[in-house]
């Protein structure tokens, strides 16, 4: 009957299994990302990296202590979920909670902390000029690099006079669309987190039939000397 030991231990140990084939793709997904020069900035390929192996980390955790039935790997496998669940969950609401005015605030913030580099990586990828007029005059961080290469693009059929759209008009959708999608994604594995939490406490509290009918077969007998 599902439920019983046996149920509750293969359930913890698929969803140990699941997270160690979520943290090897992220794992995977961040050096491909760097070894193929997808991703340029360097903080969020650690960032990516660090998540997976934390994540291959607490599952292993969790699965040897499934396994064995060990108590204290389970408490402390418990306790780390709990936690997880408390940040994700909470950070899963934040980003879907995030407006259209927070988001270009971020997005203003990200422009003016990078090098031009970047910035003119951003604008060759979503063909787009500078970040926002209402911006640049009263900020020098704001600026953008020459922009000679990219509007051709936008018009090609005419040589003189043409400028591309502003960054952030062409951002705000894909930006919009990364928070949502971020939400989502974490407030479905923040509840899979506290259905390993209800799982590992449950299994916690059961005996294992097998060390029942051994005890049964043969009785533990106190010896007074």
């Amino acid at each position: 009957m599902c439920g019983g030991f046996t149920c509750s231990k293969n359930a913890l140990i698929a969803l140990n299994v699941l997270y160690i084939v979520v943290a090897s793709v992220l794992i995977s997904v961040a050096v491909y990302g760097r070894a193929a020069s997808l991703v340029s900035n360097l903080p969020i390929v650690g960032g990516i990296l660090a998540c997976g192996v934390i994540l291959i980390l607490i599952s292993l955790l969790g699965l040897v202590g499934a396994v064995k039935h060990h108590q204290v790997m389970l408490f402390f496998y418990m306790v780390i979920l709990f936690l997880l669940f408390l940040i994700q969950f909470s950070i899963a609401c934040a980003c879907l909670g995030v407006n259209m005015e927070q988001q270009e605030q971020l997005a203003q913030q990200g422009w003016g902390t990078v090098d031009n580099n970047i910035k003119m990586e951003v604008q060759q990828n979503f063909i787009c000029c500078g970040f926002d007029v209402k911006y640049e005059p009263n900020d020098p961080k704001m600026g953008h690099p020459s922009c000679d290469s990219i509007n051709p693009k936008c018009c090609p059929n005419t040589d003189v006079g043409c400028q591309c759209e502003y960054c952030m008009t062409k951002l705000q959708t894909t930006i919009d669309y990364a928070f949502k999608l971020c939400g989502w994604i974490g407030l479905f594995f923040s509840f899979t987190e506290i259905v390993g939490v209800v799982l590992t406490r449950r299994y916690r509290n059961q005996t294992d039939p097998d060390e029942k009918m051994a005890t049964a077969i043969f009785p533990r007998k106190n010896f007074t000397y």
